[in-house]
């Protein structure tokens, strides 16, 4: 309160209370009035505009300009339209990749791709290691898998181990979730990282590879300390719907001559990978004339950079690993390609969901941003010297907290913390733009309570209680958001621009 006391004299208290009522309606009309998240957050969205008397001349002209004498006229018609506009922004930048990844997660599972991956990975490491067998494999193949999809997929796998051995499933299940957790808030093409690669304007290849490479050590921090709580915590193992531990062993026990080979399970993850990477590694070489002379000079360069930048959109390479997922699919269960359009019905619906969802959350925190929450926020960090590192994983975590979703956390994050960064307005950041991507990525995770979908998803599955869900899932993803933003911070005064 008197952070906000001291800045009264030159900003308007307005955009904390709009921000204050958004967020208090979406805790209310998701944990109290059980409202879908869509509805939840487009109303929010509505709610911050009604509660701004006026938007400014750059807002109104995001409108068609049919539209701009109506809004100008009318606060609240324009609040309704500037929403509208919103949502088809944050729609148009992810709906194509997020209906992509759904199609590859679906055909990895039921081709039995992403089984045989899991299996190599546990043949390497051997059952004494199955912990780090699964959260490495969780890690790689979570890539362009939702951590919901994902979690189904693995789980079986885990409490398959826990029947074998006979312990450790708290170490089994804790280890899918953190490294599932950790690329579903780090890495495209996951809704909340491709809201924030939009927002914040960084290449999609290099956040790619800034995601992967620093989640690896707060991945390490999290198996240490869920190893340490296994210790100390006992979850037996429970019976769960539509998943009897009569069913368990017929999955550790599937022939391996049912699944698909190693290189075509792995191909639909590994190959968009490289073609993302190969689009990036153009963009960085532009920067170089060495590297440009190598290939041949401008023109030959520029021939070669157009190639590499249509096969590295996002868009074509889940494309392609799309297709060979399909095709695995279709191999491995004989099926004419006529009839694999019932079975894509299923993770399109589950993706056209969470499109919904991103778009919504996308709109309120469009919403919030012509608001003037920005402004604000910026004017206490510049007056009060805040690091925007920490702001911006405090501004995350805080979001999380208030409603549950870490992509609706990143989305609204980043849209609100662009204005303190953006070099239109002369605004230099002390080091890469990509550490910010990281810290809003970590707190986004951060806390996850009974508000967050993950939370029971992680819970009913499992067969964990509530009680055993807080003291483990919880206290994890916290540890792990908290140790992403140390890493971060230390690396960005290390090695700035990177």
């Amino acid at each position: 309160m008197h952070l906000f006391l001291a800045a009264a004299t030159t900003a308007s208290y307005r955009p904390f209370l709009v921000l204050a009522v958004a967020v208090a309606f979406i805790i209310l009309a998701i944990t109290r009035w059980k409202l879908h998240a869509f509805l939840a957050l487009i109303l929010a969205a509505y709610v911050a505009g009604f509660l701004t008397p006026e938007f400014s001349q750059a807002s109104i002209d995001r409108l068609p300009a049919a539209l701009r004498a109506d809004a100008q006229a009318n606060s609240w018609v324009a609040a309704v339209e500037l929403t509208t506009v919103e949502f088809g922004s944050a729609a148009g930048s992810i709906a194509i990749s997020i209906g992509l990844a759904s199609i590859i997660g679906l055909c990895l599972m039921e081709s039995g791709g992403a089984d045989k991956v899991v299996r190599r990975f546990l043949a390497a490491a051997g059952e004494k290691r199955a912990g780090l067998a699964l959260l490495g494999s969780t890690y790689f193949l979570s890539i362009p898998i939702f951590f919901d999809t994902m979690f189904m997929l693995m789980v079986p796998l885990a409490r398959a181990l826990r029947l074998r051995t006979g312990h450790s499933y708290l170490l089994y299940l804790m280890a899918i979730c953190c490294a599932g957790v950790l690329t579903h808030s780090l890495t495209v093409p996951h809704p909340g990282p491709l809201a924030m690669v939009d927002n914040l304007h960084v290449d999609p290849g290099l956040s790619l590879f800034w995601g992967i490479a620093a989640g690896i050590l707060p991945c390490l921090i999290g198996y240490g300390f869920i190893t340490w709580l296994n210790r100390r915590m006992d979850v037996p193992l429970r019976e769960t719907p539509g998943a009897p531990l009569s069913d368990l062993q017929k999955i550790a026990d599937k022939p391996e001559s049912e699944l698909p080979s190693f290189v075509w399970s792995i191909a639909p993850v590994l190959l968009p990978i490289i073609m993302i990477g190969f689009g990036s590694l153009f963009k960085v070489m532009g920067g170089y004339p060495g590297a440009i002379q190598l290939w041949g000079g401008p023109e030959s360069f520029a021939r070669f950079a157009s190639i590499a930048s249509f096969v590295g959109n996002k868009n074509i390479a889940l494309m392609v690993g799309a297709a060979i997922a399909i095709g695995v699919l279709a191999r491995q269960k004989r099926l004419p390609f006529s009839q694999l359009g019932g079975l894509l019905e299923a993770p399109l619906g589950t993706g056209a969901v969470i499109i919904l969802i991103t778009a919504a959350g996308g709109a309120f925190g469009g919403m919030l941003r012509h608001a003037g929450v920005g402004d604000a926020i910026k004017l206490i960090a510049t007056q009060y010297s805040l690091n925007v590192l920490v702001l911006g994983w405090l501004t995350a975590f805080v979001i999380r907290i208030a409603q549950g979703s870490a992509t609706v956390a990143m989305l609204t994050t980043s849209s609100i913390i662009w204005p303190l960064i953006d070099p239109a307005a002369g605004q230099v950041l002390p080091y890469h733009t990509m550490y910010l991507f990281l810290a809003i990525g970590f707190g986004a995770f951060g806390c996850s309570w009974m508000n967050d979908s993950g939370f029971w998803v992680v819970s009913k599955l499992s067969g964990m209680t509530e009680r055993e869900t807080l003291k483990s899932w919880t206290v994890m993803v916290t540890v792990l958001s908290v140790a992403g933003l140390l890493l971060t911070f230390i690396a960005s005064r290390l090695l700035p621009l990177v």
